[in-house]
């Protein structure tokens, strides 16, 4: 079933162009050192918004960075607010018919990876 609800989402959800939309942003923040960071949690983004269906985001197991929290606050203050503006409208969008209410359940989890990327990990 998350086969074809990727399917679906690629081609009816908005996920081939958000992809495209983060590997763009992905490959500009990589192109100065201050922003491969930035640049990585794009393309994680990237991959979670192609096939978000059967995927789930969780907390990382693994210790965290000290600096992960001044990462995200500057990630939310930059970006991480118009990302997350920009799927909860998707989703009103998407949630209007009832064959799209998968559509927004899958773009409000890219809410909650979109708002605060690091330390997060996509399984």
């Amino acid at each position: 079933m998350s086969l074809l609800g990727n399917i679906l989402w690629i081609i009816f959800g908005g996920g081939i162009v958000i992809c495209v939309e983060y590997l763009l942003a992905g490959v500009l923040l990589c192109c100065t050192i201050v922003g491969i960071p930035f640049g990585l949690q794009c393309f994680k983004l990237a991959f979670f918004a192609i096939a978000p269906f059967g995927k789930q985001v969780y907390r990382s197991r693994i210790p965290v960075s000290p600096l992960t929290p001044l990462l995200n606050i500057v990630w939310i203050v930059f970006a991480g607010i118009w990302i997350a503006l920009t799927h909860i409208l998707f989703a009103i969008g998407c949630a209007i018919t009832i064959i799209g209410i998968p559509f927004a359940i899958q773009h409000m989890k890219i809410v909650d990876i979109g708002l605060a990327p690091f330390g997060r990990e996509i399984a």
